[in-house]
């Protein structure tokens, strides 16, 4: 009998890594206060950019993640610091991916530290998560009693355009807030396998392939209640889905599912604009 050699070792995959930490500050300028950039670190495939705005909105830093996505084994972590009476916004480049893995579970840490009567800004770009992808992210806000926060997160599984399907997924969300040390707001989306079928439930989704969850934290939230409910119903009977919103304790809370990732944004879009009084940043129409 022949002997057969063992076949040789496999090399490890590289592995994408980043840290990124951006921080504002008040400084005076021409004898007025002003918000400016206070700190600026970057490490591995997490990149920040600062582009000139030329509104009152503050200065927006754009997240970049330069592996170009994110799949089993990758690791990055964002931090952002909101000085006291700062105001600033913090978006992404482009939608982040998530691909199909080998083994392990693709993770990113977010971590917002917002100071005394600052105005914190978190607009991300939507995540795409492609079948057979892992995912577990984390976005931990740190909040002073009196300052402001208005945050994004959106979910795309699959692009619908292109007739994909996400059948196999592993995800785990969580939203962790708190306000002068105090945990006001937890919240957590988990999905294990087949979502596609977990998501034909009326209770589960209804068939939803996109969903998306907004966060107002300020004293006057609940002043907003109605305008957001009437905007969320004008968009749903335009383009489908389902959305609601609810306010309680200085916040308001957001929750919208729609069939694909294009209907979703032509609400948060609107959505986002109206909370903020501003246009969105330009990174979302790049």
């Amino acid at each position: 009998m022949t002997a057969v050699a063992p076949s040789p070792p496999s090399a490890p995959l590289q592995r994408a890594r980043g840290h990124a930490r951006v921080g504002f500050v008040q400084r005076q300028i021409n004898g007025a206060m002003a918000t400016r950039l206070g700190d600026l670190f970057q490490d591995g495939a997490c990149k920040v950019r600062l582009p000139r705005v030329h509104d009152d909105g503050g200065p927006v830093a754009v997240l970049i993640n330069t592996a170009g996505g994110i799949t089993g084994g990758d690791e990055l972590l964002y931090e952002a610091t909101w000085g006291a009476g700062t105001r600033a916004t913090l978006t992404s480049q482009a939608a982040e991916r998530i691909y199909r893995r080998s083994h392990g579970v693709g993770r990113i840490v977010n971590r917002l530290t917002v100071g005394a009567g600052a105005v914190a800004h978190w607009l991300p770009q939507e995540t795409i998560i492609f079948d057979r992808a892992a995912l577990g992210r984390r976005l931990d806000i740190d909040m002073a009693t009196d300052a402001s926060l208005i945050a994004v997160e959106a979910i795309v599984l699959g692009r619908t355009a292109m007739g994909e399907e996400v059948r196999d997924i592993r995800l785990d969300d969580q939203w962790r807030l708190r306000r002068g040390g105090r945990l006001v707001y937890a919240d957590a989306l988990r999905l294990d396998g087949d979502s596609f079928t977990v998501l034909q439930g009326g209770a589960t989704g209804g068939g939803a392939r996109a969903f998306a969850s907004l966060l107002v934290v300020e004293a006057a939230a609940a002043d907003r209640l109605d305008a957001v409910r009437d905007l969320i119903a004008a968009r749903l009977a335009a383009g489908g889905g389902e959305g609601g919103a609810s306010a309680f304790d200085g916040l308001l809370s957001i929750r919208l599912m729609t069939q694909d990732g294009r209907a979703l944004r032509a609400i948060v879009e609107p959505l986002v604009e109206h909370l903020t009084g501003q246009a969105l940043p330009r990174a979302w129409s790049v």
